[in-house]
């Protein structure tokens, strides 16, 4: 009984496929339309089988893609690393200053090892000493402040009083061609100062730039220092200037020390 069943489906199952095979190669042979027809769908069939067979490689291609790209990514971290370190490197030799002799003046490029802020005493100890032609009494700066002076040097290091010490004074200037002042720490601010004994008479504008004046012989002159705030007379016949210092003593990490060379000779003219 199963087997004679069995058999009637297969013959039925050949006679339908008959059947369709016969529809379709009349569909063909019967016009244009349906030849239109039949192409579509083999073309479309073939599309899929093809877009199928992309897919397939593409995704077994991704992980040598990937490889590529972590490859080239790390390509760039070290050439990114080589390039901080050469910046870097270039940036603590030659941003401060340009080592050597600039008129009268002599620059030394420098680090800071150890810095004192939080006293009314506060100091300085750089990485250069007498071997690299530290002196005492050469002046530290950067290109935005006068920073401090050399107290005492030994072979390695220098030993050097911060502007922020109330030892300390220096000749400031209003603008570049303007009335000279001692310009000294302000005793609590991290970035203020006050320029005194500026005559009454003297005009200047809020925001203005203070320099050094070149009149020390310790620091060149044209050095920007700050900006010009708040302001009271004193005596009836002086100014004193509040002022805010471009220098953030907080950040400081390089320097330079500047030796005046005709300092001996200059002030050998003052005791004569």
């Amino acid at each position: 009984m199963r087997k004679s069943k069995f058999i009637s489906q297969a013959i039925n199952a050949a006679i339908f496929i008959i059947l369709e095979v016969a529809a379709l190669n009349m569909l063909r042979n019967n016009g244009t339309l349906q030849r239109i027809w039949l192409a579509r769908g083999a073309h479309a069939v073939m599309g899929t089988i093809w877009g199928g067979s992309q897919e397939i490689k593409h995704y077994f291609s991704l992980k040598q893609q990937n490889d590529s790209l972590a490859y080239e990514n790390n390509e760039l971290r070290i050439s990114l690393a080589q390039l901080e370190a050469a910046v870097s490197d270039n940036m603590k030799q030659k941003a401060y200053s340009v080592p050597g002799m600039v008129g009268s003046y002599r620059y030394i490029p420098a680090s800071i090892m150890k810095m004192g802020t939080k006293s009314q005493h506060n100091y300085l100890i750089i990485d250069k000493g007498y071997k690299d032609g530290v002196v005492e009494g050469a002046g530290i700066i950067t290109p935005k402040g006068a920073i401090g002076i050399v107290d005492a040097v030994s072979q390695n290091y220098s030993y050097a009083r911060s502007f922020k010490n109330h030892e300390m004074n220096i000749s400031a200037r209003l603008g570049k061609g303007g009335s000279i002042g001692p310009m000294s720490w302000d005793g609590f601010s991290s970035k203020g100062a006050i320029l005194k004994e500026i005559p009454h008479h003297v005009e200047f504008s809020k925001g203005d730039t203070v320099y050094t004046s070149g009149h020390s012989s310790i620091f060149p002159p044209d050095i920007p220092l700050g900006t010009i705030g708040e302001c009271k007379v004193v005596n009836g016949a002086t100014y004193n200037i509040d002022i805010s210092l471009f220098e953030d003593f907080g950040a400081l990490r390089y320097v330079t020390v500047v030796q005046n060379i005709d300092k001996e000779e200059i002030a050998k003219l003052e005791q004569e």
